[in-house]
């Protein structure tokens, strides 16, 4: 199924300029995950491009992993007004979206608690689940990995997550550099 540019099927899209469809590399084996576009992501159809996308950028960059490398997507296409977070109805809506840009991967990123809580079903306390990959059953999907760490939000105002999510974006990396590793055949 691909994204529906004109979509309907929740309120936001009376709210939003245009639908954010994921960026970067569409078939890579890692995808990360984000809460919902912003300001500048709803004008620009592009996510992670606004102030959080730019600590992303920076927190990508420190660990050596090029953004071109995965895929980035959110757990909803539409910026919800005021910036607040996604509600059930909404999230509920764009999940089939999401479902089939999760499907084929390796890894599956969750930046922050509302894209923990949507892929794992359940609320968590990010300090507390940070940089821990489990695994998760995905409906119509099956099992995945996925790595629970910190939005690059919570990077403005607290140098632990920062730290978190420069970790996360190595072990990102990491995953990359062995999958790159065994595909053409040299030992890691």
């Amino acid at each position: 199924m691909s994204l529906d540019l004109e979509c309907a099927l929740c309120p936001l899209s009376a709210w939003r300029t245009r639908v954010v469809p994921p960026s970067g590399d569409l078939s890579s084996p890692v995808v990360l995950v984000g809460e919902a576009p912003g300001e500048s992501e709803d004008r620009l159809g592009a996510p992670f491009v606004g102030r959080a996308g730019k600590w992303l950028d920076k927190c990508m960059q420190e660990a050596g992993l090029d953004r071109r490398s995965v895929m980035i997507t959110n757990t909803v296409k539409c910026r919800p007004p005021g910036n607040r977070r996604p509600d059930a109805q909404e999230l509920a809506a764009c999940r089939r979206y999401l479902m089939d840009e999760l499907r084929g991967r390796e890894l599956i990123v969750a930046l922050g608690s509302t894209a923990i809580e949507a892929l794992l079903g359940s609320e968590v306390k990010v300090s507390e689940v940070a940089n821990r990959t489990v695994k998760v059953d995905i409906e119509g999907i099956g099992t995945m990995d996925v790595l629970l760490t910190f939005h690059p939000s919570a990077c403005i105002y607290n140098k632990e997550a920062r730290s978190r999510l420069i970790d996360a974006m190595r072990m990102v990396r990491d995953h990359l550099n062995v999958r790159t590793s065994a595909s053409s055949g040299k030992e890691t």
